[in-house]
């Protein structure tokens, strides 16, 4: 079931249950694919855009809970925690530190890399590789470490 199914169908569930908290996140989420999906580039939504799309959205609502409880602002950090979970849920399992080193040494082998002056190049097609299994930052601390061994 693609995600725009999946999330239609969780809309109307939540709709029949009057789970608000389910409502918000999961408009959010459609009106974020609908804007996608219509913003003229003429690009079809596959799913590693649409991975991407949810990245942004968990990334927005990071950021704006770091913000509220700065300035301790609990009942706007609540509902952006539980926009968090919701979005969170719809994002495929990500990989483990663990998981990623063997995955990104192969990439370093494949190109020859030989210290931190090549982790341009590493990155490069272990982003391209990894996309929406990993976050770029996770990426990073791994590929920085091989590299530096």
């Amino acid at each position: 079931m693609s995600l725009t199914k999946r999330i239609s169908a969780d809309l109307l569930a939540a709709m029949k249950a009057k789970d608000q908290v389910a409502l918000r996140g999961i408009r959010a989420i459609k009106a974020a694919l609908q804007k996608a999906a219509t913003d003229g580039s003429g690009d079809a939504i596959d799913e590693v855009k649409e991975v991407k799309i949810l990245q942004k959205l968990v990334k927005q609502r990071q950021d704006s809970l770091e913000i509220y409880e700065k300035q301790n602002r609990e009942d706007l950090a609540v509902k952006e925690r539980e926009e968090l979970t919701i979005i969170s849920r719809y994002l495929p399992k990500m990989l483990s530190p663990d998981e990623l080193k063997p995955i990104i040494s192969e990439i370093i082998q494949s190109v020859g890399a030989e210290g931190m002056k090549d982790m341009g190049k590493v990155m490069g097609i272990a982003s391209k590789q990894l996309a929406g299994k990993a976050g770029g930052k996770e990426i990073s601390g791994v590929v920085r470490e091989l590299l530096t061994k």
